[in-house]
């Protein structure tokens, strides 16, 4: 389905609703898409209804504002607009990498909306300001190779040096990787140069003291192979007391992907479990 009018946003959702089963929000990952999570949501849709979206700079979902609409603050008020849409007062939300920096961003500014949260392999941005502006210049290059990547082939290059970094581990050894990429594919390579710009973690407000605020249960899941997010929230963990921080074995960044059963079993583990 698509939102046609809220904000300067076109989004592109779909909601499986039973009225016996709470609901679940998932948010994809940079250069991912509405399909993100799609086998983690079979096994999930057994307790569950779900909503998944394209999240701006992705798949189907258009921007119709300036760049500025890119970014993380009009990006979640949208979200919590589309929520008020759909008549979806409170629910359960997950969010892997970028969707977990948004998610994170949407927990601790709206908490009212939301039960508990599962944050995969995300941060809340970075603490110093040279930090940020340092990755704001390597991503800045990062989307300039993107928007030469107009070409299939080229973008594909692309996507084969991304999936190189040590905090994806193994994943292209999995079974399904080629399919992965290919779902990838799908993808505009200059709306994802424009999300990378000003979506990116060192475009977004740092949340390290807003977490030592946040009272909303989270879990923090990381994959056994991606020892800089394990170390990022090892740190979460530490700060915030109503987090708990699980790694998942034989992942890397990317566990609902990896490890799908691991994933599912601990987000059902964590959502029943009584805070």
């Amino acid at each position: 389905m698509e939102n046609k009018k809220k904000e300067k946003y076109k989004f592109n959702y779909y909601l499986n609703v039973n009225r016996n089963k709470p609901l679940i929000i998932l948010l994809h990952g940079f250069m991912g898409n509405i399909n993100e999570f799609d086998e983690a949501i079979k096994i999930l849709t057994e307790d569950f209804s779900y909503l998944t979206l394209d999240l701006p700079g992705h798949g189907k979902t258009q921007v119709l504002g300036s760049d500025e609409y890119y970014k993380i603050q009009p990006i979640a008020q949208a979200i919590i607009h589309l929520l008020d849409e759909l008549k979806i007062n409170r629910c359960y939300l997950i969010g892997y990498s970028m969707g977990g920096r948004l998610a994170l961003y949407l927990t601790i500014h709206f908490p009212e909306r939301f039960i508990k949260v599962v944050l995969e392999s995300s941060s809340p941005g970075l603490a110093i300001e040279a930090e940020r502006l340092e990755r704001v210049r390597r991503d800045t290059q990062i989307a300039r190779k993107l928007s030469r990547s107009i070409i299939q082939t080229d973008f594909a290059a692309f996507l084969s040096n991304w999936y190189n970094q040590p905090v994806f581990g193994y994943i292209k050894n999995h079974l399904e990787y080629d399919r992965m990429i290919e779902i990838r594919l799908q993808n505009n390579p200059y709306e994802l140069d424009k999300s990378l710009r000003f979506m990116g973690t060192g475009c977004q407000p740092s949340l390290w003291e807003k977490l030592q605020e946040n009272k909303i249960p989270l879990l923090l899941l990381v994959g056994e192979y991606d020892k800089k997010f394990i170390s990022i929230n090892t740190e979460m963990a530490q700060i915030c007391k109503f987090s708990q921080l699980r790694i998942i074995i034989n992942a890397g960044h990317n566990i609902h992907f990896e490890n799908t059963s691991a994933f599912v079993e601990n987000i059902k583990e964590f959502f029943y479990t009584a805070s």
